[in-house]
């Protein structure tokens, strides 16, 4: 049975990549800075480091056959020395990266996830590369929960959003079978709907009716950064944004074709979540 290294495993994302290598078999370890807070399922080898921490990241890696690597920020600094550390002991990688790589220009132009792939070269590695994750969502749960309306910017801007387990369910796939080595998988849901058909939905599923005030760019700049957002990042995804209320996200049948199943909807994900979406008297 294979040994699986599993970075980010408390997030979004990487939770169901390791629920999902434990179902089918595999020994997972898990790199994670507080074990005490990590909530893993008990079979589960816990390994206290930082992926900023060479050392911790070379540890973790002897013995493993391969790594799930999502890197947690949105500059590169300090991502050569990781990568070096873990190709050290292990070549096989599966790197979460991003719909916006693209391969018709240097990788280095395509933000902190071409940089990523470029220093991944080496290794037998296999990218996903997603469009928006569903569960971004939750960054409405609050105005749900305690207002009418919620604020945005660029409504009409149309993404493919991909639900969090479509994509752990690819990663694990990718993980434990070696046909997957050299792949680049661009990986969204299943049909595009705008920011403001996705409210919509939510509304629909939750019973509550919603406003929706358009904010400016730099409005949303300034809610992002009050939020605690990396400012690259407010900047990145306001600029992305803007591009989509024309050019919306793609749709691929990537996902459906690995998983053998039809893409989770955003209608599905709703369903899942409502909950986070109401207030206690809901």
């Amino acid at each position: 049975m294979s040994t699986i290294l599993v970075t980010g495993a408390t997030g979004r994302v990487g939770r169901h990549v390791v629920q999902g290598l434990l179902e089918a078999g595999a020994t997972v370890r898990a790199l994670v800075r507080n074990p005490e807070a990590a909530e893993l399922p008990a079979p589960v080898e816990v390994v206290q480091g930082d992926l900023y921490d060479p050392g911790a990241v070379e540890g973790a890696a002897v013995g493993v056959d391969a790594v799930f690597l999502l890197w947690p920020s949105f500059s590169a600094e300090g991502a050569e020395a990781a990568v070096k550390a873990l190709t050290k002991h292990v070549s096989r990688v599966v790197y979460l990266s991003s719909l916006n790589v693209r391969d018709d220009q240097p990788l280095a132009a395509s933000g902190v996830w071409g940089e990523l792939e470029e220093l991944l070269a080496d290794s037998d590695w296999t990218f996903l590369r997603p469009s928006g994750f569903a569960v971004n969502t939750q960054a409405w749960a609050e105005a749900f929960r305690t207002s009418d309306v919620v604020r945005i910017p660029f409504p009409g801007a149309g993404r493919s959003l991909i639900h969090e387990r479509d994509l752990a369910a690819v990663a694990v796939l990718a993980l434990l079978d070696p046909q997957h080595i050299g792949q680049k998988y661009l990986l969204t849901g299943p049909e595009v709907l705008t920011q403001a058909e996705q409210i919509a939905t939510l509304s629909t599923v939750t019973g509550k009716p919603m406003r929706i005030e358009e904010q400016s760019p730099a409005e949303a700049r300034q809610t992002m950064l009050a939020q605690g957002a990396d400012p690259t990042l407010a900047d990145s995804s306001i600029t992305y944004w803007s591009t989509l209320v024309t050019t919306p996200e793609p749709v691929t049948p990537t996902a459906p074709i690995l998983l053998n199943r039809p893409a989770l909807t955003y209608q599905d994900w709703s369903e899942e979540h409502a909950d986070e979406f109401l207030s206690p008297e809901s």
